[in-house]
């Protein structure tokens, strides 16, 4: 697994760690070609990209790091936004790379690469998004009416009594093994690896207040912006992938979504998942690679 992950290092950001890794890029060019910054969904971390890393850094420099509250990165109890995890991305890449990047993210990882690049122009190039969430949309779709008494009920169980045993039992390798059964749709591709890389942090110390802390902050309305509203503002290249069996975020989705900016081209993976890059690796990165030949062009 080492050898697939590049050369990892620790990122120090407002007094928390934050663990990256990077490959250069193995072709050097006159012309240097915007490097990488790919973003784990919720629950993942950066050896989730295993498959990708490499492949993906054969013409670009690939970077790849642990969102706050995951992975080897700090487990911090603190009020968890994607503007938050916008904030690290950017001082991540004003302090290490400088130079205009793609961002590529997976679920969680796509809506903070979404919400890097709307706050952040300046520093993306290309934004490619799988599986994209927008917590918006649930809120959106219950009555007005109804709104304060379903965040009453949500805030009730998300208080830490009820939380801390459910983080107990969901960070147990036969109950993960269980949600990615769920993610993935070749059931192939769930792995004692896979299993490993998202058994892994929740052993951590401070995870399970990391996790409360996070669970109660999904649940607020100023979570995340609209993802909409965030896709109208770019006048950048994007590509927003999809598998068309994902059952954590279903493919009708996307149609919604494309609608918010000529810019966005749709691929739909079929027979695939929440996790495209890792249940279908090779059709992921070739994808990714023809993509940044456009930009490139």
């Amino acid at each position: 697994m080492r050898e697939k992950l590049g050369n990892q290092r620790d990122f120090i950001w407002r007094g928390w760690k934050i663990r990256y890794t990077y490959l250069r890029a193995r072709n050097v060019r006159e012309s240097p070609q915007s490097p990488l910054i790919l973003i784990h969904g919720f629950g993942a971390s950066l050896p989730h990209w295993h498959k990708n890393l490499r492949a993906l850094s054969e013409n670009h420099t690939v970077y790849a790091l642990d969102l706050l509250g995951f992975g080897a990165s700090s487990k911090a109890f603190t009020n968890y936004q994607a503007k938050l995890w916008a904030e690290l991305i950017f001082d991540f890449w004003q302090t290490l790379i400088n130079f205009p990047a793609i961002l590529v993210g997976n679920s969680l990882g796509s809506l903070v690469a979404l919400t890097t690049a709307n706050h952040y122009p300046e520093m993306t190039q290309g934004l490619a998004m799988i599986n994209l969430p927008d917590v918006t949309s649930r809120q959106e779709l219950i009555p007005q009416f109804l709104q304060p008494v379903v965040t009453t009920i949500e805030n009730i169980f998300a208080t830490p009594i009820l939380l801390k045993p459910l983080f107990f039992f969901l960070r147990r390798p036969n109950i993960l093994r269980k949600w990615a059964k769920f993610a993935y749709y070749d059931q192939n591709a769930v792995t004692d690896e896979l299993i490993q890389i998202l058994a892994t942090p929740p052993l951590d110390e401070g995870a399970e207040r990391a996790f409360c802390a996070l669970v109660q902050s999904v649940n607020k309305p100023n979570f995340a912006d609209s993802a909409s509203k965030m896709l109208s503002n770019l006048q950048i290249r994007i590509l927003l992938i999809w598998g068309s069996e994902d059952r954590m975020i279903p493919v009708s989705l996307a149609s919604s979504l494309v609608k918010a900016n000529p810019r966005i081209e749709l691929q739909i993976l079929e027979q695939v998942g929440h996790c495209p890059h890792d249940e279908s690796p090779d059709r992921f990165n070739n994808l990714i690679i023809d993509w940044l030949k456009k930009i490139n062009d």
